[in-house]
Formats: structure tokens, C-alpha cells, sequence
């Protein structure tokens, strides 16, 4: 896949894989899960890959309360208006059993009046914004109890995971000067509400802040401006838009700061050789740490299976899944926990005894241990944050490029596989 069609928006209709029994709901018949993604991007490619992946191997070993499961995945475009489409005709002709996915936070939020209207489980597998639960499971629980975040962790919790991150570089290089950068988009509010409070509070300042368009971004007068700002790295959150430009404009001019966050083009495993090297020492936090560390026992079976299915794939991601590919899989896990529990694969008529046994779960799974905020939280439904005795939340990893194929995992001490390195040009 070239580097320019990273995020691209066209792409492939619907995609089955039958694994075992016959289309339907939940029954003797076996049950059906719908899974949600945008197909032309690596994001969604990967999550397809790891919902099968995953839908295999419980088949294997008994299936879901016994029963055989089968995945019918639809490809959103990214598009809230294919999304809506695409989980009506899931719902209303497939009678599917379990939704699943998802990637940015506009087209999540499109069908969630959806899944609700028809009593449809509905897990999150891609989007960030506390929004989706805390407008809605949060203002009407009663009427979307059906929806629950596997991952990643929401945005208020990523903002300060983050700021706790930013504080390590500063003990590790000083660091305190800060240039913040982020989409013009919804799952990025949080960071521009919480983040310049959250880094005060951490003795950090930002010398410079924008809210680039996703529509298209130049980066020669952002990176002139950063430069003027005498930052000493750029904290950028990017989902939409491919930093691709702005780390080869930073290699070739050697700019004297660090880029540091999150870019998930920047999660890609073969990201780094597609742009020749230049997103050398850049830094981003994900879910599942690309699967260079050990987040779980889980966690390095998984990525071996993954890479040795996938290594002849014609199209990325080979290496490893991206974020999404690991929640999609961890999701799968906990479906079967709750349905093994519930005794039942027909979750729609048994939607509040199915939201229990959710709520009930602890899995391990190969981006961290699994637990759900309650009904009176403020996130109802929402994938709880692991933290360490001082409080410090540790289930959002932060990575970076070393060489053309290697990253090493930088933060947290837990999972750290490599101190974090300095652009070679500032050593």
C-alpha cells in the first residue's frame, strides 16, 4: 500500500467470513457478529483480520456458549451516512448478534441511536471520545445500555496519561517548552480542554497550540512556527491527519525539538519504511504497544499467530495489527465471556441479563486486563484505566521509531523495552 492511501476513503463493499453454521440470530442456527471498519484503511484491515483471527480460534474451542459463530464484516468509508447504512441492513437482515468496531468518533456516534432502537450489544473497538458514553449511556442509560468501549481508553484518560508522559521527558531531557498540535476534529476536544491545565499542573508550558484542519495541512509555515516558538517538542494528537510531511520536513531540516503523542498513520508497521525514515524518533501512544512488548501474557502469542497468518498478505498491516486490531480481538474474548456466562447467544432478547454479565467481566487480553465502569460512573460502560499504586495510568503505551521496521516501547517503566531516544541531530 503506498504511504498517500493511508487514510483513503473509497474502498471495498462488504466482506464475509463464515466460519461454521448459518446466518442468523443467536440459536441453534448459530450466532452472527457484525463487525464495522473503514476497509480502504490499514486500521480496518487489521481489525477484520483480528475479528476472524479470533472468531477461529473460539469456534475451535467450543464456540460461544456451544454455538458456532459467523462474522459478517461491511466497510464504513469512514462515512457516517455508509455507517448508518451499513448497520441497518446488519441489524435488519443479517440479525446480527454482537456489533463490533468502528473507528473515528463521527461515524460511531452516527449509529448509535441505531443500535439502541433494536437492542444490539455494540462494542467500541476504535473511537476515543468520551461522548459516546458520556452523552449517551451517561444522560439515558436505560436506552444505551447496549454500548460498551473495549478500547482504546477514552480521551480524558489518554490527556492524562499523556501529561504524565510529557513529565518523563522532562526528567529524562529537560524538556519543558511545549508546542501543541492536534486534528480539528471531536475525539481531539478533550486534549484542547484538559491538556495546557494538565501540563501546568506538571511545571510544562505551551509556547505554541493548533487545531490543524483534516481537510489538508501545510506544514512548512507549522513547522516555521514551532521552530520560532523554541519549543522543545511538539505534542501532536493525529487520527486524521498523516503527520507523513511534517516528519520528513523534521528529519531534513533538523529541527532542535522532539515530536512526541499520538499519530495513528504513525502506527502502522511498515509506516516508517514507507516514508524512507522519517519517522525516525518520533513517538506515539497506542493500544497494545504494537506488540513490541509484553503488555499481557497474551500479548506476544497473539502478535507471532498474527504475523505468521498475515506474513504473505498482499496488503498491510503485516507485522502486527494496528490499535484497533487489538481491541477488536480482545473484544471477541470478552463476547464470549459474558455469553458463556449468560448462557445464551440470543443477546437481544436478553439485553439487560447480557449487560450484567459485561459488567461482571475481568479478562486478560492482549492489550491489557478488561473491566467496565458501571452505570453510576461518570463513564458508564466505559473500558476502566489500569493504574499503578502512585496512580499513574498505565494501559496507554507510548512507542517509538528506532530504524526503518523497529520500535521500542518508551513509557510506561512497565512496559518500557528502551529508554526514549533523542533525534539523532540533538545528541
Amino acid at each position: 500500500m503506498g504511504r498517500r492511501r493511508f487514510l483513503g476513503a473509497a474502498g471495498a463493499g462488504a466482506m464475509a467470513t463464515t466460519f461454521a453454521g448459518c446466518l442468523g440470530g443467536g440459536g441453534s442456527d448459530g450466532l452472527t457478529i457484525g463487525h464495522l471498519a473503514p476497509m480502504s484503511n490499514p486500521l480496518g484491515i487489521g481489525s477484520k483480520r483480528t475479528v476472524d483471527m479470533a472468531v477461529e480460534e473460539l469456534n475451535d474451542d467450543g464456540g460461544f456458549n456451544g454455538e458456532q459463530a459467523t462474522v459478517i464484516t461491511k466497510d464504513t468509508r469512514t462515512d457516517p451516512s455508509e455507517a448508518q447504512s451499513v448497520t441497518e441492513e446488519l441489524i435488519q437482515q443479517e440479525d446480527v448478534d454482537l456489533l463490533i468496531g468502528t473507528f473515528n468518533s463521527e461515524t460511531t456516534q452516527s449509529i448509535l441511536d441505531l443500535t439502541a432502537e433494536f437492542d444490539v450489544p455494540f462494542m467500541i473497538t476504535g473511537s476515543a471520545a468520551p461522548s459516546l458514553v458520556t452523552d449517551y449511556a451517561g444522560s439515558d442509560y436505560d436506552t444505551y445500555k447496549n454500548v460498551f468501549r473495549i478500547g482504546p481508553i477514552n480521551s480524558d484518560f489518554q490527556a492524562e496519561s499523556i501529561a504524565d508522559y510529557c513529565a518523563y521527558l522532562n526528567d529524562q531531557h529537560d524538556w519543558d517548552r511545549v508546542a501543541f498540535l492536534r486534528d480539528q476534529a471531536e475525539w481531539t476536544e478533550p486534549f484542547g480542554e484538559q491538556i495546557p491545565g494538565l501540563l501546568s499542573e506538571r511545571d510544562l508550558e505551551i509556547v505554541y497550540q493548533d487545531a490543524l484542519s483534516i481537510e489538508g495541512t501545510d506544514f512548512g509555515p507549522v513547522m516555521s512556527d514551532v521552530n520560532e516558538s523554541d519549543a522543545d517538542f511538539v505534542l501532536r494528537f493525529f487520527a486524521h491527519i498523516d503527520g507523513g510531511d511534517m516528519l520528513t520536513r523534521w528529519h531534513e531540516g533538523q529541527y532542535d525539538f522532539g515530536i512526541e503523542g499520538v499519530h495513528v498513520s504513525g502506527m502502522l508497521p511498515s509506516y516508517n519504511e514507507l516514508y524512507d525514515g522519517a519517522a525516525t524518533y518520533e513517538t506515539t501512544a497506542q493500544s497494545g504497544a504494537a506488540g513490541v512488548t509484553s503488555i499481557t501474557e497474551r500479548t506476544q502469542p497473539f502478535v507471532e499467530a498474527y504475523s505468521s497468518r498475515y506474513q504473505d498478505a498482499d496488503e498491510a498491516p503485516i507485522r502486527a495489527p494496528m490499535y484497533m486490531g487489538f481491541n477488536t480481538y480482545d473484544g471477541i474474548h470478552v463476547f464470549k465471556e459474558a455469553i458463556d456466562s449468560l448462557e445464551t447467544t440470543d443477546t437481544r432478547n436478553n439485553l439487560d441479563d447480557f449487560v450484567g454479565e459485561m459488567l461482571d467481566v475481568d479478562v486478560t487480553g492482549v492489550a491489557g486486563q478488561l473491566r467496565f465502569y458501571g452505570p453510576d460512573s461518570d463513564y458508564p460502560h466505559d473500558v476502566r484505566e489500569e493504574r499503578r499504586a502512585d496512580g499513574t495510568i498505565t494501559n496507554y503505551p507510548v512507542t517509538q521509531w528506532v530504524g526503518p521496521e523497529e520500535s521500542e516501547c518508551v513509557y510506561p517503566d512497565e512496559h518500557r523495552t528502551a529508554d526514549h531516544q533523542l533525534p539523532s541531530w540533538m545528541q
